[in-house]
């Protein structure tokens, strides 16, 4: 199959059209949903005690900003796998993989490429990344059945959208981080890792400033709540606080 050579004026517009309705304001919707109910039983209090955390505000403003942080690493995760994919579809006619465990498959002469896309490179623990390594072999087991695979030589891919990696031989498979997954993606782009961090910037200010509004909101709101419920004399009640996130529903 002939690749297409890469457009970046078109790379940019599509992480334009899409940065504000698949990471901004998912990411702004999200954080509208979110309760004080939410923030406190997800997060461990014993680490805020072991912190010595004081004020309800600190720990209000704590467990928030924690809850942001990583509900937007999944989200962005998501939008760079989806510009990921569409980078390879305008080259070699690329595809959203429906083989469970691979995101991404496409060929390039008589190779054929079954890509899991990650993040970055840390994203999982010893089992996770075994997990992966069944979900190559379980798609290379099906794509024979089918006869998808035949007569091409199947390359597996643990590619991150950054971070780095110099140790790309993994025995099972092959793990490219930042500039090198791009530049496979994108059909040999040395700078496509670097070309697209003008356009992901795109509408940053007004929209951060429209989050900043509510998050200002949510802190008050948050604060006002959890001090008439796990304050008392002016302190947190911090035993309460434990039995509400951790003891036995009744």
């Amino acid at each position: 199959m002939s690749r297409n050579p890469l457009d970046l004026n078109e790379v940019a517009r599509f992480i334009e059209d899409h940065i504000g309705p698949e990471f901004h304001d998912k990411k702004f919707a999200k954080f509208q949903a979110l309760t004080l109910e939410n923030i406190l039983k997800r997060k461990n209090p014993y680490l805020f005690k072991a912190k010595r955390t004081q004020t309800a505000n600190d720990f209000i403003k704590a467990i928030l900003d924690a809850t942001v942080s990583s509900g937007e690493e999944t989200v962005f995760g998501n939008f760079l796998e989806m510009v990921a994919i569409h980078v390879c579809q305008q080259v070699f006619s690329g595809r959203k993989s429906g083989t469970r465990g691979i995101d991404l498959d496409f060929e390039d002469g008589s190779d054929k490429y079954l890509v899991s896309i990650k993040s970055g490179p840390n994203w999982g623990n010893a089992n996770q990344i075994k997990a992966m390594v069944r979900n190559f072999h379980d798609a290379k087991k099906t794509l024979h059945t089918s006869g998808g695979g035949r007569n091409l030589n199947i390359k597996f891919i643990e590619g991150c959208c950054y971070g780095r990696d110099n140790a790309c031989e993994k025995g099972t498979h092959q793990k490219l981080c930042g500039q090198r997954f791009w530049e496979l993606i994108s059909g040999g782009s040395a700078t496509l890792y670097t070309d697209i961090i003008e356009p992901i910037g795109h509408t940053a200010k007004e929209k951060n400033e429209a989050l900043e509004e509510i998050y200002t909101a949510k802190l008050n709101d948050f604060t006002a709540q959890f001090v008439a419920r796990f304050c008392k004399n002016g302190l947190i009640d911090w035993v309460k606080l434990v039995e509400y996130n951790s003891g036995r529903q009744q």
